[in-house]
């Protein structure tokens, strides 16, 4: 699998590993299955140095149309993403920018960088909009 995860519920930290060709599905994938586990609002450490990210124009547009949903009814925590090649680089950069939740999101170089930046945001959580759910679930 191009990606795994861990969730500490205890700590509210994630930790999100993808390696190799990194696509769309992928990246849906692991969105659900943080949502799906309530983790949206947690912290979260992504290495994606050993990765290739693989999208195109209409991927991209996709993955905004997901992070709207999501960030409409799910908080956000910080991001700290390690990788730091052109490839990379941009894939984080269009991340950034498509998503709607405005959520403290770094790249780094090594591991270290990262937790040490995350370490001091440890109370960043953006919450969704007024009216929005916290928790995944059906509508009442």
């Amino acid at each position: 699998m191009p990606m795994r995860w861990d969730i500490d519920h205890t700590g509210r930290f994630v930790t999100i590993v993808g390696e190799g060709p990194l696509t769309l599905k992928d990246m849906e994938a692991h969105f659900d299955a943080l949502s799906v586990a309530g983790a949206m609002g947690y912290a979260k450490l992504v290495d994606v140095s050993r990765a290739e990210p693989i999208y195109d124009d209409k991927d991209v547009m996709l993955m905004g149309a997901r992070l709207s949903a999501y960030t409409s009814t799910l908080e956000s925590g910080p991001l700290a993403v390690i990788g730091r090649n052109d490839t990379i680089t941009a894939a984080f950069m269009r991340f950034v920018n498509i998503s709607p939740a405005k959520r403290p999101a770094r790249l780094f170089a090594t591991e270290a960088e990262a937790r040490a930046w995350l370490a001091t945001q440890e109370n960043a959580v953006m919450a969704p909009p007024p009216g929005g759910r916290t928790t995944p679930g059906p509508r009442q």
